[in-house]
Protein backbone atom coordinates (compact mmCIF):
# COMPACT_ATOMS: atom_id res chain seq x y z
CA UNK A 1 0.00 0.00 0.00
CA UNK A 2 1.46 3.62 -1.01
CA UNK A 3 2.23 5.92 1.79
CA UNK A 4 0.38 9.15 1.86
CA UNK A 5 2.29 12.38 2.19
CA UNK A 6 3.09 12.70 6.19
CA UNK A 7 3.63 15.79 7.11
CA UNK A 8 6.31 15.44 10.31
CA UNK A 9 5.66 17.53 13.15
CA UNK A 10 8.44 17.72 16.18
CA UNK A 11 5.85 19.72 18.54
CA UNK A 12 5.43 23.11 16.41
CA UNK A 13 7.72 22.23 14.27
CA UNK A 14 6.65 21.54 10.69
CA UNK A 15 7.93 20.62 7.59
CA UNK A 16 6.32 18.49 4.27
CA UNK A 17 8.18 14.80 3.72
CA UNK A 18 6.58 12.59 0.99
CA UNK A 19 7.47 8.87 0.74
CA UNK A 20 5.09 7.98 -2.02
CA UNK A 21 6.47 5.89 -5.63
CA UNK A 22 3.38 5.51 -7.79
CA UNK A 23 1.69 7.62 -9.77
CA UNK A 24 0.02 10.40 -7.12
CA UNK A 25 -0.61 13.59 -5.95
CA UNK A 26 1.04 15.61 -3.65
CA UNK A 27 0.37 18.79 -1.50
CA UNK A 28 3.58 20.72 -0.16
CA UNK A 29 2.96 24.20 0.79
CA UNK A 30 4.71 27.77 -0.86
CA UNK A 31 7.87 28.11 1.55
CA UNK A 32 8.23 25.14 3.39
CA UNK A 33 10.92 22.13 2.66
CA UNK A 34 9.64 19.24 0.16
CA UNK A 35 11.45 16.17 0.04
CA UNK A 36 10.37 12.96 -1.27
CA UNK A 37 12.07 10.25 -1.38
CA UNK A 38 12.08 7.16 -4.06
CA UNK A 39 12.60 4.20 -2.74
CA UNK A 40 14.23 1.03 -4.69
CA UNK A 41 12.33 -1.67 -2.84
CA UNK A 42 9.11 -0.36 -4.61
CA UNK A 43 10.68 -0.41 -8.25
CA UNK A 44 12.45 -3.82 -7.85
CA UNK A 45 8.91 -5.26 -7.87
CA UNK A 46 8.42 -4.04 -11.30
CA UNK A 47 11.23 -5.48 -12.77
CA UNK A 48 12.45 -9.47 -13.71
CA UNK A 49 13.71 -11.06 -10.74
CA UNK A 50 16.90 -13.34 -10.92
CA UNK A 51 17.02 -15.81 -12.93
CA UNK A 52 18.35 -18.35 -10.13
CA UNK A 53 15.78 -18.94 -7.30
CA UNK A 54 17.31 -18.04 -3.64
CA UNK A 55 19.07 -15.12 -4.97
CA UNK A 56 19.17 -11.58 -3.28
CA UNK A 57 18.03 -9.37 -5.48
CA UNK A 58 20.09 -6.17 -5.09
CA UNK A 59 20.20 -4.51 -8.64
CA UNK A 60 21.41 -1.29 -9.08
CA UNK A 61 18.57 1.20 -9.81
CA UNK A 62 19.12 4.83 -11.07
CA UNK A 63 16.60 7.43 -11.05
CA UNK A 64 16.00 10.26 -13.55
CA UNK A 65 13.48 12.65 -13.16
CA UNK A 66 12.23 15.54 -15.25
CA UNK A 67 8.85 17.96 -15.70
CA UNK A 68 6.93 16.26 -18.31
CA UNK A 69 7.81 17.79 -21.47
CA UNK A 70 10.88 18.93 -21.16
CA UNK A 71 14.29 17.74 -20.26
CA UNK A 72 15.31 19.19 -16.46
CA UNK A 73 13.84 19.69 -13.29
CA UNK A 74 11.96 23.07 -12.28
CA UNK A 75 14.47 25.38 -10.96
CA UNK A 76 13.47 25.14 -7.31
CA UNK A 77 13.67 21.54 -7.51
CA UNK A 78 16.82 19.32 -6.78
CA UNK A 79 17.16 16.00 -6.87
CA UNK A 80 20.39 13.53 -5.46
CA UNK A 81 21.13 9.82 -5.31
CA UNK A 82 24.48 8.91 -4.13
CA UNK A 83 24.57 5.51 -5.36
CA UNK A 84 22.78 2.99 -7.33
CA UNK A 85 22.35 0.94 -4.41
CA UNK A 86 20.88 3.97 -2.56
CA UNK A 87 17.18 5.68 -2.40
CA UNK A 88 16.97 8.74 -4.56
CA UNK A 89 15.34 11.62 -2.85
CA UNK A 90 13.69 14.81 -4.69
CA UNK A 91 13.58 18.04 -2.44
CA UNK A 92 13.18 21.99 -2.57
CA UNK A 93 11.39 24.98 -1.46
CA UNK A 94 8.44 26.05 -3.43
CA UNK A 95 7.97 29.63 -3.49
CA UNK A 96 4.64 31.39 -3.87
CA UNK A 97 4.71 32.07 -7.44
CA UNK A 98 4.24 28.14 -8.45
CA UNK A 99 0.90 28.48 -5.97
CA UNK A 100 -1.83 26.78 -7.94
CA UNK A 101 0.38 25.59 -10.67
CA UNK A 102 0.36 21.99 -10.89
CA UNK A 103 3.84 20.55 -11.70
CA UNK A 104 4.22 16.62 -12.96
CA UNK A 105 7.34 15.41 -12.75
CA UNK A 106 8.55 11.98 -14.56
CA UNK A 107 9.87 9.24 -12.69
CA UNK A 108 12.11 7.14 -14.76
CA UNK A 109 13.49 4.10 -12.72
CA UNK A 110 16.82 2.49 -14.97
CA UNK A 111 17.79 -0.78 -13.62
CA UNK A 112 21.58 -1.11 -14.84
CA UNK A 113 21.57 -4.81 -15.08
CA UNK A 114 18.97 -6.17 -17.24
CA UNK A 115 18.58 -2.12 -18.70
CA UNK A 116 14.65 -2.22 -18.43
CA UNK A 117 12.99 1.54 -17.14
CA UNK A 118 9.84 1.85 -15.32
CA UNK A 119 8.28 5.58 -14.98
CA UNK A 120 5.91 7.15 -12.96
CA UNK A 121 4.62 10.29 -12.60
CA UNK A 122 4.08 12.79 -9.35
CA UNK A 123 2.02 15.62 -9.50
CA UNK A 124 3.02 18.24 -7.42
CA UNK A 125 0.18 20.93 -6.36
CA UNK A 126 1.88 23.44 -4.12
CA UNK A 127 -0.92 24.91 -1.78
CA UNK A 128 -0.43 28.58 -0.42
CA UNK A 129 -0.37 29.45 3.76
CA UNK A 130 -1.31 32.21 5.23
CA UNK A 131 1.62 31.66 7.97
CA UNK A 132 3.98 31.49 5.43
CA UNK A 133 6.61 32.93 5.16
CA UNK A 134 7.78 33.45 8.49
CA UNK A 135 9.36 36.92 9.29
CA UNK A 136 12.71 35.63 10.94
CA UNK A 137 14.81 33.11 8.73
CA UNK A 138 18.46 32.15 9.87
CA UNK A 139 20.55 29.90 7.75
CA UNK A 140 23.13 27.68 9.17
CA UNK A 141 26.08 25.78 7.88
CA UNK A 142 26.64 22.47 9.37
CA UNK A 143 29.94 21.08 8.17
CA UNK A 144 29.41 17.24 9.03
CA UNK A 145 26.79 16.69 7.20
CA UNK A 146 25.98 15.62 3.51
CA UNK A 147 22.80 17.08 2.06
CA UNK A 148 21.43 13.33 1.75
CA UNK A 149 21.89 13.15 5.28
CA UNK A 150 20.78 16.07 6.40
CA UNK A 151 17.11 15.38 4.56
CA UNK A 152 16.69 12.19 6.52
CA UNK A 153 13.63 12.98 8.54
CA UNK A 154 15.19 11.62 11.93
CA UNK A 155 18.27 13.96 11.50
CA UNK A 156 16.35 16.85 10.26
CA UNK A 157 14.05 16.61 13.22
CA UNK A 158 16.76 16.63 15.59
CA UNK A 159 18.23 19.65 14.43
CA UNK A 160 15.07 21.75 14.13
CA UNK A 161 14.44 20.15 17.86
CA UNK A 162 17.74 21.60 18.57
CA UNK A 163 17.41 25.13 17.33
CA UNK A 164 14.11 25.19 19.22
CA UNK A 165 15.17 24.83 22.31
CA UNK A 166 17.47 27.91 21.51
CA UNK A 167 14.77 29.98 19.43
CA UNK A 168 12.32 29.58 21.58
CA UNK A 169 9.28 30.34 19.14
CA UNK A 170 6.44 29.33 18.67
CA UNK A 171 6.40 28.27 15.13
CA UNK A 172 9.01 26.80 13.39
CA UNK A 173 9.58 25.42 10.04
CA UNK A 174 12.62 24.12 7.60
CA UNK A 175 12.38 27.03 4.49
CA UNK A 176 15.86 25.27 2.33
CA UNK A 177 18.45 23.15 2.16
CA UNK A 178 21.31 23.16 -0.10
CA UNK A 179 23.97 21.51 -0.71
CA UNK A 180 27.76 23.22 0.03
CA UNK A 181 28.83 22.00 -3.19
CA UNK A 182 25.99 23.99 -4.99
CA UNK A 183 27.37 27.35 -3.14
CA UNK A 184 30.95 26.93 -4.80
CA UNK A 185 32.26 24.28 -2.10
CA UNK A 186 34.85 22.06 -2.82
CA UNK A 187 34.56 18.27 -2.81
CA UNK A 188 36.58 16.55 0.14
CA UNK A 189 38.84 14.66 0.45
CA UNK A 190 38.05 10.91 0.98
CA UNK A 191 40.04 11.26 4.07
CA UNK A 192 39.16 10.97 7.92
CA UNK A 193 35.31 11.17 6.62
CA UNK A 194 34.71 14.29 5.73
CA UNK A 195 31.92 15.67 4.75
CA UNK A 196 30.35 18.38 2.04
CA UNK A 197 28.66 20.37 4.67
CA UNK A 198 24.77 21.79 4.02
CA UNK A 199 23.72 25.02 4.16
CA UNK A 200 19.94 24.52 6.24
CA UNK A 201 17.46 27.76 6.51
CA UNK A 202 14.99 27.81 9.01
CA UNK A 203 12.45 30.16 9.75
CA UNK A 204 10.34 31.54 13.02
CA UNK A 205 7.63 33.75 14.19
CA UNK A 206 9.83 35.48 17.25
CA UNK A 207 12.55 37.61 16.83
CA UNK A 208 16.21 36.42 17.07
CA UNK A 209 17.49 34.84 20.64
CA UNK A 210 20.76 36.56 21.85
CA UNK A 211 22.37 33.05 21.76
CA UNK A 212 21.95 33.39 17.92
CA UNK A 213 23.29 37.59 18.01
CA UNK A 214 25.98 36.65 19.81
CA UNK A 215 28.12 35.89 16.62
CA UNK A 216 27.52 39.58 15.79
CA UNK A 217 29.35 41.01 18.80
CA UNK A 218 32.68 42.88 17.65
CA UNK A 219 34.73 40.31 19.54
CA UNK A 220 33.21 37.11 17.42
CA UNK A 221 33.57 39.21 14.28
CA UNK A 222 37.23 39.65 14.91
CA UNK A 223 37.76 36.23 15.46
CA UNK A 224 35.76 35.33 12.85
CA UNK A 225 38.21 37.85 10.24
CA UNK A 226 41.09 35.71 11.99
CA UNK A 227 40.22 32.82 11.30
CA UNK A 228 38.87 31.57 14.68
CA UNK A 229 36.15 29.84 15.92
CA UNK A 230 33.90 32.66 17.69
CA UNK A 231 32.71 31.85 21.27
CA UNK A 232 29.09 31.07 21.14
CA UNK A 233 27.34 29.89 24.42
CA UNK A 234 24.62 27.72 22.92
CA UNK A 235 26.58 25.93 20.60
CA UNK A 236 27.47 23.32 23.01
CA UNK A 237 23.44 22.03 22.79
CA UNK A 238 24.42 21.74 18.96
CA UNK A 239 28.13 20.38 19.61
CA UNK A 240 26.44 16.77 20.65
CA UNK A 241 25.37 15.96 16.53
CA UNK A 242 25.82 18.70 14.49
CA UNK A 243 29.24 20.86 13.51
CA UNK A 244 28.17 24.85 13.09
CA UNK A 245 30.27 27.26 11.80
CA UNK A 246 28.96 30.29 13.37
CA UNK A 247 31.08 32.20 11.39
CA UNK A 248 28.68 31.57 8.32
CA UNK A 249 25.39 32.08 9.74
CA UNK A 250 23.09 34.58 8.13
CA UNK A 251 20.14 36.45 10.32
CA UNK A 252 17.66 37.84 7.83
CA UNK A 253 14.52 39.81 8.71
CA UNK A 254 12.11 39.90 5.87
CA UNK A 255 10.29 43.00 7.29
CA UNK A 256 13.47 45.18 7.28
CA UNK A 257 14.56 44.07 3.88
CA UNK A 258 13.82 46.76 1.02
CA UNK A 259 12.58 45.01 -2.25
CA UNK A 260 14.77 46.13 -5.20
CA UNK A 261 12.96 46.73 -8.04
CA UNK A 262 14.77 46.16 -11.33
CA UNK A 263 13.43 47.89 -14.04
CA UNK A 264 14.30 46.84 -17.72
CA UNK A 265 15.14 48.86 -20.38
CA UNK A 266 13.13 50.36 -23.30
CA UNK A 267 13.53 47.81 -25.86
CA UNK A 268 15.35 49.27 -29.39
CA UNK A 269 13.72 49.21 -32.58
CA UNK A 270 13.68 45.76 -34.23
CA UNK A 271 12.74 44.08 -31.20
CA UNK A 272 9.52 42.47 -31.04
CA UNK A 273 7.29 43.25 -28.21
CA UNK A 274 7.51 40.92 -24.97
CA UNK A 275 3.90 39.14 -25.88
CA UNK A 276 3.67 40.18 -29.16
CA UNK A 277 4.16 37.50 -32.18
CA UNK A 278 6.30 36.83 -34.69
CA UNK A 279 4.89 38.18 -38.64
CA UNK A 280 6.45 36.23 -41.42
CA UNK A 281 6.85 38.39 -44.86
CA UNK A 282 4.50 37.53 -47.59
CA UNK A 283 5.12 34.83 -49.94
CA UNK A 284 4.35 37.17 -52.87
CA UNK A 285 7.02 38.90 -52.63
CA UNK A 286 8.93 39.78 -55.85
CA UNK A 287 12.81 38.55 -56.12
CA UNK A 288 14.87 41.49 -55.77
CA UNK A 289 16.90 42.92 -58.58
CA UNK A 290 20.39 42.77 -59.39
CA UNK A 291 21.10 44.21 -62.64
CA UNK A 292 22.55 47.35 -60.71
CA UNK A 293 24.42 45.13 -58.78
CA UNK A 294 26.24 43.60 -61.90
CA UNK A 295 27.01 46.93 -63.82
CA UNK A 296 28.88 48.18 -60.30
CA UNK A 297 30.60 45.12 -59.65
CA UNK A 298 31.22 43.61 -63.17
CA UNK A 299 30.69 46.00 -65.82
CA UNK A 300 32.00 49.43 -64.33
CA UNK A 301 35.62 47.72 -63.47
CA UNK A 302 35.32 45.85 -67.23
CA UNK A 303 34.76 49.48 -69.19
CA UNK A 304 37.87 50.73 -66.98
CA UNK A 305 39.98 48.16 -67.60
CA UNK A 306 39.54 48.38 -71.59
CA UNK A 307 39.93 52.24 -71.56
CA UNK A 308 43.14 51.37 -69.69
CA UNK A 309 44.15 49.26 -72.38
CA UNK A 310 43.94 51.26 -75.31
CA UNK A 311 45.42 54.10 -73.99
CA UNK A 312 48.30 51.52 -73.70
CA UNK A 313 48.51 50.48 -77.16
CA UNK A 314 48.44 53.68 -79.34
CA UNK A 315 51.26 54.67 -76.29
CA UNK A 316 53.08 51.99 -77.30
CA UNK A 317 52.66 51.23 -81.15
CA UNK A 318 50.84 54.77 -82.52
CA UNK A 319 53.47 57.19 -81.00
CA UNK A 320 56.79 55.77 -81.74
CA UNK A 321 58.81 58.59 -83.30
CA UNK A 322 60.98 55.68 -86.30
CA UNK A 323 64.43 55.85 -87.23
CA UNK A 324 64.01 58.33 -90.17
CA UNK A 325 63.07 61.10 -87.73
CA UNK A 326 65.90 59.86 -85.22
CA UNK A 327 68.65 60.70 -87.73
CA UNK A 328 66.66 63.32 -88.45
CA UNK A 329 67.94 64.59 -85.19
CA UNK A 330 71.08 63.40 -84.93
CA UNK A 331 74.02 65.29 -86.09
CA UNK A 332 76.00 63.88 -88.90
CA UNK A 333 79.32 63.46 -87.74
CA UNK A 334 78.04 61.01 -84.78
CA UNK A 335 76.07 59.05 -87.48
CA UNK A 336 79.80 58.69 -89.28
CA UNK A 337 80.98 57.50 -86.14
CA UNK A 338 78.18 55.19 -85.71
CA UNK A 339 78.24 53.96 -88.92
CA UNK A 340 82.14 52.90 -88.70
CA UNK A 341 81.55 51.04 -85.37
CA UNK A 342 78.71 49.05 -86.78
CA UNK A 343 80.91 48.18 -89.86
CA UNK A 344 83.82 47.52 -88.16
CA UNK A 345 81.98 45.25 -85.43
CA UNK A 346 80.45 43.58 -88.50
CA UNK A 347 83.73 42.81 -90.18
CA UNK A 348 85.99 41.70 -86.86
CA UNK A 349 82.36 38.74 -86.63
CA UNK A 350 82.74 37.87 -89.99
CA UNK A 351 86.62 37.16 -89.69
CA UNK A 352 85.74 35.59 -86.41
CA UNK A 353 83.88 33.02 -88.03
CA UNK A 354 86.28 32.03 -90.87
CA UNK A 355 88.84 31.24 -88.42
CA UNK A 356 90.54 27.75 -87.75
CA UNK A 357 90.35 27.58 -84.25
CA UNK A 358 94.51 26.49 -83.52
CA UNK A 359 95.77 25.02 -80.50
CA UNK A 360 96.59 26.50 -77.64
CA UNK A 361 100.46 27.48 -77.44
CA UNK A 362 100.70 25.73 -74.11
CA UNK A 363 100.01 22.08 -75.92
CA UNK A 364 102.58 22.75 -78.95
CA UNK A 365 106.22 22.04 -78.76
CA UNK A 366 109.06 24.77 -78.08
CA UNK A 367 111.09 25.83 -81.41
CA UNK A 368 114.10 28.05 -81.29
CA UNK A 369 112.92 31.60 -82.35
CA UNK A 370 116.23 31.81 -84.35
CA UNK A 371 116.91 28.45 -85.88
CA UNK A 372 112.85 27.16 -85.99
CA UNK A 373 114.81 24.35 -84.39
CA UNK A 374 111.95 22.04 -82.01
CA UNK A 375 113.17 21.29 -79.11
CA UNK A 376 112.12 18.53 -76.72
CA UNK A 377 110.23 19.19 -73.27
CA UNK A 378 112.51 20.18 -70.33
CA UNK A 379 111.67 16.81 -69.38
CA UNK A 380 110.77 13.28 -70.80
CA UNK A 381 107.28 11.38 -71.06
CA UNK A 382 108.32 8.54 -68.73
CA UNK A 383 109.88 11.69 -66.13
CA UNK A 384 108.76 10.87 -62.63
CA UNK A 385 107.44 13.96 -61.52
CA UNK A 386 106.58 12.99 -57.86
CA UNK A 387 110.51 13.48 -57.31
CA UNK A 388 110.66 16.64 -58.77
CA UNK A 389 111.71 19.24 -56.23
CA UNK A 390 110.04 22.86 -56.06
CA UNK A 391 112.90 24.32 -56.18
CA UNK A 392 114.91 24.32 -59.34
CA UNK A 393 118.76 23.86 -59.30
CA UNK A 394 121.42 23.48 -61.69
CA UNK A 395 122.03 19.65 -60.60
CA UNK A 396 118.12 18.97 -61.47
CA UNK A 397 118.49 20.43 -64.90
CA UNK A 398 120.41 17.75 -65.82
CA UNK A 399 117.73 16.90 -69.59
CA UNK A 400 117.72 21.26 -69.81
CA UNK A 401 118.41 22.10 -73.74
CA UNK A 402 120.12 25.58 -73.55
CA UNK A 403 118.81 27.28 -76.54
CA UNK A 404 121.68 29.44 -78.69
CA UNK A 405 121.65 32.52 -78.57
CA UNK A 406 122.13 34.73 -81.99
CA UNK A 407 125.22 36.69 -82.63
CA UNK A 408 126.13 39.53 -84.83
CA UNK A 409 128.28 39.11 -87.13
CA UNK A 410 131.80 42.07 -87.20
CA UNK A 411 135.33 41.78 -86.33
CA UNK A 412 134.30 41.09 -82.44
CA UNK A 413 133.26 38.13 -82.67
CA UNK A 414 134.81 35.76 -83.32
Amino acid sequence: MLAAAATVLLGTVVTILSRSHADRNVYPSAGVLFVHVLEREHFKGEFPPYPKSGDASNDPITFNTNLKGFPDRPGWLRYIQRTPHGDGVLYGSPTAEHVGKPTVIEITAYNRRTFETARHNLVINIMATEEFPLPYQAEFYIKNMNVEEMLASEVLGDFLGAVKNVWQPERLNAINITSALDRGGRVPLPINNLKEGVYVMVGADVPFSSCLREVENPHNQLRCSQEMEPVISCDKKFRAQFHIDWCKISLVDINKVVPVYVSRPDPGTGILPEFGEYNPPSESLRSPDYFFDFLVTLAVPSAVALVLFFILGYTMCCRREGVEKRNMQTPAIQLVHHSSIQKSTKELRGMSKNREISWPLSTLPVFNPVSGEVVPPIHPDNYETTSMPLMQTQANLQNQITIPQQRPSGKWYP
